[in-house]
């Protein structure tokens, strides 16, 4: 029975690893990692349709990342949890330092 609970736990982890492996929901997570905006605030700052950060938002709140309010006609999205961030931010790190071990990598084999 525990083995059941940990591969569902993988499971579940694989899908919100796919959920964040778009570049655009990367994009919408940063832009709502100090304040919550609006559908119509974040495609005008990531100049793309309503319809796609729409159906983009929808994926991450049906998934638990992303939760969001009414308020008259336009709908506000927060991230739900802060250490979404956290991991996120993570990954950048380890991407920034995987360049530059090839940049240097690059530089040493050139000198």
């Amino acid at each position: 029975m525990e083995k059941q609970k940990e591969n569902k736990i993988y499971e579940l982890h694989a899908e919100i690893c796919k959920i964040l492996a778009n570049p655009k929901r990367l994009q919408i997570l940063n832009l709502l990692r100090n304040k919550e905006m609006s559908v119509n605030e974040l495609a005008s700052l990531l100049e793309i349709r309503e319809a796609n950060v729409s159906q983009h938002l929808t994926v991450m709140r049906q998934k638990g990342i992303l939760v969001a309010r009414r308020e008259g006609v336009n709908i506000y999205y927060r991230i739900a949890n802060p250490k979404v961030i956290k991991a996120c931010d993570i990954m950048r790190e380890v991407l920034l330092e995987q360049l530059e071990e090839r940049a240097q990598l690059v530089e040493d084999i050139q000198v």
